[in-house]
């Protein structure tokens, strides 16, 4: 499996049987650039334009939008249901949190998270192999928040999203947690990449956690 970081909150991930696209953007509202992406699946956690963009994404044979159960290409899908803040919705809207399954790995992406996840999600997502978190604050959880959902599910590898990065239009994202203040709170090892590629056969069981920092693609 090869993930890459397209930035924001969305990754291109290629397993053996298809290509998964998360939360596409609209690069005029980011400031980012998005183009020249193609995948097979998109999954999109919530209905905000710099997560929601699949229209940008050529070959796309089906969009996952929303919680549910779902088998396409060789990967299978969990959308769970939480929210964009802390108040159940109320201030920014649902969120859906993606758990995937291929070639033996189970990886998932939280969104725009906005809260601390409950023990009964945690229970539903399940084991977790790759975590892709949003660590930036402002609108979602922040480094600290961020942290403390790393202890509760506990994965191998985390890669961090949604954080300040250069680029990003000032005018929505200039309140955003630069990246390095979830590494001081999360205190793991870093290992920085132009991409990621794992095998399950590769992750020993009593391995430590990694922070994944991802290079924009």
């Amino acid at each position: 499996m090869e993930i890459s970081y397209l930035g924001h909150s969305s990754f291109k991930i290629k397993t053996k049987t298809a290509t998964i696209i998360t939360d596409p953007f609209d690069p005029s509202m980011v400031g980012l650039k998005f183009s020249g992406v193609e995948g097979d699946i998109v999954t999109v956690s919530h209905d905000h334009e710099d997560h929601n963009k699949s229209e940008r994404v050529a070959g796309v044979k089906r969009i996952v939008s929303g919680p549910g159960e779902y088998e396409i290409s060789g990967v299978s899908i969990i959308g769970i249901p939480c929210f964009h803040d802390e108040k159940n919705g109320d201030l920014r809207g649902k969120n859906t949190i993606y758990v995937y399954e291929a070639e033996g790995l189970r990886f998932a992406h939280l969104g725009d998270l906005g809260h601390i996840l409950s023990d009964e999600v945690v229970d539903q997502m399940g084991t977790i192999d790759i975590l892709m978190i949003p660590v930036g604050g402002e609108f979602t959880i922040g480094p600290k928040e961020a942290s403390g959902v790393v202890g509760k599910i506990d994965p191998y590898f985390i890669i961090p999203m949604h954080y300040q990065a250069k680029g990003l239009n000032p005018e929505t994202f200039s309140k955003l947690y630069p990246v390095e203040d979830f590494l001081k709170e999360v205190g793991l090892p870093v290992e920085n990449l132009p991409k990621f590629s794992v095998k399950k056969e590769d992750i020993l069981e009593n391995q430590n956690s990694k922070v994944i920092l991802l290079e924009k693609k």
